[in-house]
């Protein structure tokens, strides 16, 4: 059976049909029980946006939202802990390979989009605009830079403290594979945290600090923080929900993932779930502070998924 959905995309109405679980043909009675979910700290805020309205309309349902970073939530998917797995960056091969070895099958759902963001002290006066070289400087394997006046010439000699995520953190691997060339090569000397909340603290607290996490965190904490432009050789840009769709922000704008269990996926309240949050992907972007999907975008995770839904008796 299918049903039809009005969806608010892009700023525009329209018609999608999405394949219906027992929920549309049995009411809300069908969809219950747990759904577990684990990973990144980047996409925990749309999850655990998408459970509490999800909870709300299933009151038989209940969502748990972990966060052990995009690596860690991998590891426990691959045990066959969790149910869902929250992921800033694709799953590596590595990780897929662990995965088949257990028997364990998935399908990648794309449900939203994000921008890396530099943030430093609100009380920094001279930084604006950091370019890609300069943030590799910085950042790479070996760098000795520890003052803001080894950064650029003419910025004033303040300690640098730097702040970003752990090593577990989908977030520290895409933006050093973007900024420093490969994936997992960064100094290890700057404060590392798999809670964005508490670098968030680190960056408000030091007057000469920096750091790096995902624009949601940013936008919620705005008032505290103050954002830098990144130039990759076309100018400086601002990361935004515009910059970010069309990825004029460079290099950093990616996209944001669930991994789903194929065999959780056969139950009604894990599909009812992925399909909760596809219908309403932009509402949860909105309270979450992600950038949602393009049209584009939207349109093919509902393609993929009616596709789960049409095989999931084979999974």
């Amino acid at each position: 059976m299918r049903i039809r959905k009005h969806l608010l995309v892009g700023g525009a109405t329209a018609a999608v049909a999405l394949a219906s679980v027992a929920a549309a043909v049995a009411g809300a009675q069908a969809i219950r029980g747990t759904v577990q979910a684990d990973g990144s700290s980047t996409v925990a805020p749309f999850a655990q946006a998408a459970a509490e309205s999800y909870e709300r309309k299933y009151s038989a349902a209940r969502v748990v939202v972990g966060v052990s970073g995009t690596g860690g939530g991998f590891e426990r998917f691959c045990k066959n802990e969790t149910d869902l797995s929250n992921a800033s960056r694709p799953i590596r091969l590595s990780e897929a390979a662990r995965c088949h070895s257990a028997g364990i099958g998935y399908i990648q759902f794309l449900v939203a989009n994000d921008g890396i963001s530099l943030v430093v002290n609100r009380s920094n006066t001279w930084a604006n605009c950091l370019t890609t070289a300069e943030l590799k400087k910085i950042w790479d394997r070996g760098s000795t830079v520890n003052n803001w006046n080894d950064v650029r010439a003419g910025f004033p000699n303040v300690p640098l403290r730097l702040f970003g995520p752990g090593t577990d953190s989908g977030t520290f691997e895409f933006f050093t594979e973007k900024i420093n060339g490969s994936a997992r090569r960064s100094r290890s000397d700057y404060s590392a945290s798999e809670d964005d909340n508490v670098l968030v603290r680190g960056v408000s607290g030091e007057r000469g600090a920096l750091g790096y996490f995902g624009l949601s965190y940013y936008l919620e904490n705005r008032n505290r923080l103050k954002v830098l432009q990144v130039n990759s050789g076309n100018g400086c840009v601002t990361p935004s929900v515009a910059s970010v769709q069309s990825r004029a922000y460079k290099p950093l704008s990616r996209g944001l993932f669930v991994y789903a269990k194929k065999k959780a996926f056969k139950r009604d309240v894990v599909a009812g779930f992925i399909r909760h949050m596809i219908v309403n992907e932009r509402a949860i972007s909105r309270t979450a502070k992600i950038v949602p999907l393009t049209k584009a975008q939207l349109r093919k995770a509902q393609r993929q998924y009616n596709t789960a839904i049409r095989n999931r008796k084979n999974y």
